[in-house]
């Protein structure tokens, strides 16, 4: 077989798959129905594991360069007084990055496509559609149409990614249902080039005001983007009117100095497919789930997806790696998805509050319990976002600066691209009796305390916490760095 997967759709989600794919060296063939890279600004936001995520993908500075970083996100009534503040700056989660930040789609494509350069194992094929899609025993069978000239190909691999959007033409192939639903409140999306001294709201906003929720931030390269809720008595296709546009942004930017881009009606879903897997085709990004905008976590659970499979494909792919491994993607998936989709419904409630007298009591009630400080922190330190982790309990290991061979690196630069095993415990006797899959072994040492050339230095502390708090001295790390099991050996 030429190719080992086909990835189906080169979006975000698909090309940051093909890239770590690409990292691992599986033969990868990616289709896409478009010729270039979106040229419209659809996804905006990411966060500090998507970050992450880029990085161990070897594209940190590819993507993340230009990227916007708020310092704090506001909900502000109709009178455009705040009621909740989340305090973006004071927030760290301990993955290395940020925990938001807005980007410019064309440009996060074309770093992600250019990325492919890396690797000859790695082939990119536009304008070509997938048509027909067949498995047996040992692989996969593709049928794509070049648009172009109408000719038709087969291709064989073992396995197939649908990341083809929300209208996955892999799901329908496969015969997956979707179920969930759908929202019926349209909203009008705009995006567009703001002029030096033209932004008027320079922070990022929730507008709850109740006669039209809204959502307006800068974005990176000197954009803004604005989201308003449209009502009843108002025709979507009146609403993308220059003049209306205006009227609508100039509260938050001068108009006559904002360039639009981009000014498109839609609805958003809360959908997720019936199963993530069939056979050897597998579901990623919005092919496998939908959410609502609200806690910018679409595009950002694709890419969770993508580095959660990756590496287990590639483990099946060169060893005798049990039939579970490829199981184990929805079934660990799947929970934080669905709960990642549960609080951003959550958080549009409180949002998309209609009525003026119940948003007077949504203001007051939020104003009120935020004088009480757990209340207040958990609001204005994000804590209400779901953590990355898994259902049995696995969490993802932090990710500090730490110093090897006297260079101050962050911690998945040191790693590499798999198993890692690490600790104060680790010795000469682990490596040793390691079975486990290809794996680095790094001593954890405190800063101060004596080392080798070798040895891993803690110098901001986090990891000696980590590992003081956590009882145990030596700790296995999965390619996607999530602690691979509780522990390794208990500190006696």
């Amino acid at each position: 077989m030429e190719f080992d997967v086909v990835v189906v759709g080169c979006g975000p989600v698909g090309a940051l798959t093909a890239n770590l794919l690409g990292a691992r060296g599986v033969r990868t063939l990616v289709v896409e129905r478009d010729t270039a890279p979106h040229r419209q600004p659809r996804a905006f936001s990411c966060d500090d594991e998507a970050l992450r995520i880029y990085q161990q993908a070897g594209l940190l500075t590819e993507v993340a360069g230009d990227m916007h970083q708020p310092r704090r996100a506001e909900y502000v009534n109709a009178k455009g007084r705040a009621f909740a503040t989340i305090a973006l700056d004071e927030v760290d989660f301990g993955l290395g990055h940020r925990p938001l930040h807005f980007f410019d789609q064309p440009r996060l494509e074309a770093a992600l496509r250019a990325g492919f350069d890396r690797f000859p194992h790695v082939t990119l094929r536009t304008g070509v559609e997938l048509m027909r899609l067949t498995q047996d025993e040992e692989a996969a069978t593709v049928t794509l149409r070049d648009l172009a000239t109408d000719e038709e190909t087969e291709v064989r691999a073992k396995y197939v990614l649908g990341c083809d959007g929300a209208r996955s033409t892999t799901r329908v192939a496969a015969g997956i249902a979707l179920t969930g639903t759908s929202y019926a409140e349209p909203w009008l999306a705009v995006s567009g080039d703001v002029a030096p001294g033209a932004v008027r709201v320079p922070t990022t906003t929730f507008v709850c005001d109740w006669r039209r929720p809204a959502f307006v931030s800068p974005g990176a390269f000197d954009t803004y983007r604005l989201e308003f809720m449209l009502r009843p008595d108002e025709d979507p296709a009146d609403m993308t009117d220059p003049g209306a546009v205006a009227r609508l942004v100039a509260p938050y930017v001068d108009p006559d100095r904002f360039t639009v881009t981009r000014a498109i009606v839609y609805t958003f879903h809360h959908l997720v497919a019936e199963r993530w897997r069939d056979r050897r085709v597998f579901l990623l990004g919005d092919a496998a789930h939908q959410m609502p905008p609200f806690l910018g976590q679409g595009l950002c659970s694709g890419l969770r997806d993508a580095a959660n499979l990756t590496w287990k494909l590639a483990l099946a792919l060169e060893s005798d790696a049990p039939g579970s491994l490829l199981d184990s993607y929805e079934a660990e998936r799947r929970p934080h998805t669905e709960a990642m989709a549960l609080t951003s419904v959550r958080l549009g409630r409180v949002f998309l509050v209609r009525d003026r007298f119940a948003a007077f009591l949504r203001d007051v009630v939020l104003r009120a319990v935020q004088t009480v400080p757990r209340v207040r922190r958990l609001v204005r330190h994000f804590e209400f976002k779901p953590l990355p982790a898994l259902p049995d309990g696995r969490v993802m290991f932090p990710q500090p600066e730490v110093v090897v061979g006297g260079v101050r690196r962050l911690l998945d630069d040191v790693l590499g691209p798999d198993f890692a095993v690490l600790g104060p415990g680790v010795d000469g006797s682990t490596a040793r009796d390691w079975s486990g899959p290809r794996a680095r072994f790094l001593r954890v040492v405190a800063e101060g305390r004596p080392r080798t050339e070798d040895d891993l230095v803690d110098v901001t502390g986090e990891l000696t916490a980590w590992f003081a708090r956590h009882r145990t001295d030596v700790v296995v790390l999965r390619p996607d760095r999530f602690v691979h099991t509780d522990q390794v050996r208990k500190t006696q």
